[in-house]
């Protein structure tokens, strides 16, 4: 089973939220999650992202892949060492 790390898309009609969830990668975006990590409000100024990091920490560990949005906020947050 390939598990990722990536958003689904949770609020109302053009006022997306979106939450991080762990998954199996072969289901549908807002299907069935594992796990959930956290929260992601691109919507607000600055951006609220909050996740617990112990808990992606080890997912990552597991092999959990992250999907390319969740990396990029993954390295913000300093969860995942930044690209050189």
């Amino acid at each position: 089973m390939a598990v990722r790390i990536r958003l689904t898309r949770v609020g109302a009609t053009k006022q997306p939220s979106y939450r991080v969830v762990v998954t199996d990668g072969r289901s549908a975006r807002d299907g069935r999650s594992i796990e959930t990590l956290g929260h992601y409000n691109p919507r607000t100024e600055p951006v609220d992202f909050q996740v617990d990091a112990d808990k992606a920490k080890a997912w990552l560990a597991k092999g959990a892949q992250p999907s390319d949005t969740v990396l990029r906020l993954f390295r913000a947050a300093g969860i995942v060492p930044a690209a050189k």
